[in-house]
């Protein structure tokens, strides 16, 4: 189906007006991005901010008159729109054009991270078969890639791990495909539990191999190692219910997290656990450690 593209330029003070308004006029979706090369990398508790210059773009139908559309908007908004445009949106398939993009990834030793529609490139090694679905997690990005390449270099023949946000399920199922007896996948999207089943079953596993769950129908059980890639806020209050869910020697492994977010997620932890040096890739950081007598 071809689309028109309306893009404005704005700044955060009127980004939240626009959008409904571009809304309100008919736009099948709104996208705002940066357009000053502001990062947020990760927002304080609670917070949903924007940066100080926005690029709104709204979605229409082709069969849209851009006059009228652009005359509602800028009645309703009372005043000259921002800097804007018209343009025309490629008519792709754009699910094919993302796996165009996503190739096999080496994590370690042994292991591979394969999109499900491509053959492995060492088909003797460890071959992960992946499709994320609508879940994060492609072993693209540096956290997941450091738990991957930590998981490569751990025996886990026979142990249990807690895969805590366990998104499309990729660490999970690489610990199971490394020889874990059994990984339990928790996340608070169901969609990452959907996601997490389907790659498990693509890796033909027993179905009862990773079983998931919403947080709060998690078992209470004790794990070998512990596994939680989610970001440093989360962690930091997650902290005590991970620690009380890892046995007395067991492992854990915490990333999403930047390096200058490692020192407070490891004072969280510090009272249960003893950490490794801290390993790290573009910014972000792997934190990993064992649990200790008391």
């Amino acid at each position: 189906m071809p689309w028109l593209q309306l893009k404005l330029t704005t700044d955060r003070d009127c980004a939240e007006s626009l959008e409904e308004l571009l809304l309100a006029s008919g736009a099948a979706s709104v996208t705002l991005e940066d357009n000053a090369d502001q990062p947020i990398l990760e927002p304080a508790l609670g917070e949903t901010p924007l940066w100080d210059q926005v690029c709104l773009t709204g979605l229409y139908d082709a069969e849209i008159d851009t006059a009228t559309v652009t005359g509602r908007i800028t009645n309703a908004w009372g005043r000259e729109l921002p800097q804007y445009r018209w343009e025309p949106l490629e008519d792709k398939d754009w699910e094919r054009e993302w796996m165009s993009h996503y190739h096999a990834i080496r994590c370690g030793e042994r292991l591979w991270v394969c999109p499900s529609w491509q053959s492995p490139p060492e088909p003797d090694k460890v071959n992960l078969m992946l499709d994320p679905g609508l879940a994060f997690g492609t072993g693209t990005h540096p956290t997941t890639f450091l738990c991957l390449e930590w998981l490569d270099g751990q025996d886990v023949t026979e142990q249990q791990l807690v895969d805590y946000g366990c998104g499309s399920g990729i660490l999970g199922v690489a610990a199971l495909l490394l020889g874990a007896k059994r990984v339990i996948g928790v996340d608070i999207d169901p969609q990452a539990l959907t996601a997490t089943r389907d790659n498990a079953g693509r890796n033909a596993l027993a179905e009862d191999a990773m079983p998931v769950y919403l947080p709060e129908r998690c078992p209470n059980v004790q794990t070998d190692i512990m596994l939680a890639n989610i970001l440093a806020g989360p962690l930091v209050k997650l902290a005590p219910k991970l620690q009380q869910m890892t046995k007395t020697g067991g492992r854990i492994c915490l990333s999403g997290i930047l390096s200058t977010q490692a020192e407070a997620v490891m004072d969280a932890y510090r009272p249960w656990f003893d950490f490794d040096p801290v390993a790290e890739r573009d910014e972000w950081v792997r934190l990993t450690g064992i649990k200790r007598r008391h």
